[in-house]
């Protein structure tokens, strides 16, 4: 097989970026983490099972699929039961006789659910009944029921996703500079929340010999890569307009690589039951960033 090196160097900081010797091999394992991607968008439980986001009311909730409840389902049984919402954050639910519904796979007539912001490193407690189950999340103190099914119409109906060419000069070398202690990044979300992200340092490259910066945050302490949420000239046009994610490892020697080949849709862009993050205004790049996935042709803008 003819292999093709390459060597893209930029103008300045010493920045660096592709130093791979084998294009083909490159362009092989981005296509593999692409279906890894698609493989994990799609299972079963994943962000196209989504069929709802239904937020508690203070008090009792009727849940069901039934029209005469508090929050009407899309599947499952007409009387699901009673979900709680204490004035005490705490959440439980009381089953209705002969719902068929499972807690945690387990039957149960009462149950504490723990939602996605307390469950630590467990799951947060499910409800589930036939294909469909849902879980509590918990949004600044706003406690909602994320619904899934595997049937869905997004799992049905998946018509795949677009990216731009896989192109290695997209993977570029950053510089890195450190952050000072205790800085923070805000970020607004689809529900119009703003969540404060920790900041642990600056990226610096340079595209077509201009300068530009990102700022990567911690979304759990202990995680293992930075998160980049991004927009760019592309954006609300070829690609998905609210943002695009991104990860990264930690520096190494001072530098980071950034592959954008490897940027792809929030959630949001297949569904419009999830919470994704906005580009903050330090992320958005006056640059058409021609990689990673774009927008998704079943979705919405």
């Amino acid at each position: 097989m003819f292999r093709t090196s390459f060597l893209v160097a930029a103008t300045i900081l010493g920045v660096v970026t592709v130093h791979a010797t084998d294009v083909d091999s490159y362009k092989h394992s981005i296509e593999q983490w692409h279906a890894g991607r698609v493989e994990r968008l799609t299972a079963p439980d994943g962000w196209l099972s989504l069929i709802g986001l239904e937020w508690l009311k203070p008090g009792a909730n009727r849940v069901g699929s039934a029209t005469d409840n508090d929050i009407v389902l899309k599947a499952g049984p007409a009387h699901l039961g009673v979900v709680t919402f204490a004035a005490d954050g705490s959440v439980q639910i009381t089953l209705a006789a002969g719902s068929g519904a499972l807690v945690d796979g387990k039957a149960a007539q009462q149950a504490t659910l723990i939602d996605d912001a307390h469950a630590g490193d467990a799951t947060p407690t499910t409800v589930s009944f036939g294909a469909a189950s849902f879980y509590v999340i918990d949004r600044d103190g706003r406690k909602g029921l994320r619904v899934k099914d595997t049937e869905s119409p997004g799992r049905r109906h998946f018509v795949g996703i677009d990216s731009f060419p896989i192109d290695p000069s997209w993977r570029i070398e950053a510089a890195w500079v450190p952050a000072k202690p205790g800085e923070t990044l805000e970020m607004g979300t689809a529900i119009g929340t703003i969540d404060k992200f920790p900041v642990p340092g600056k990226l610096e490259f340079t595209r077509d010999g201009k300068h530009f910066e990102l700022l990567p945050v911690i979304e759990e302490p202990g995680d293992a890569q930075y998160f980049i949420v991004f927009a760019d000239r592309t954006s609300g046009k070829e690609t998905y307009g609210a943002a695009r994610f991104l990860y990264i490892d930690p520096p190494k020697d001072g530098k980071v690589v950034l592959d954008f080949n490897k940027a792809y849709n929030p959630p949001c862009a297949f569904t419009p039951f999830a919470t994704c993050p906005l580009a903050p205004p330090e992320n958005r790049l006056n640059l058409r960033v021609t990689a990673g996935e774009k927008k998704y042709a079943g979705g919405h803008d």
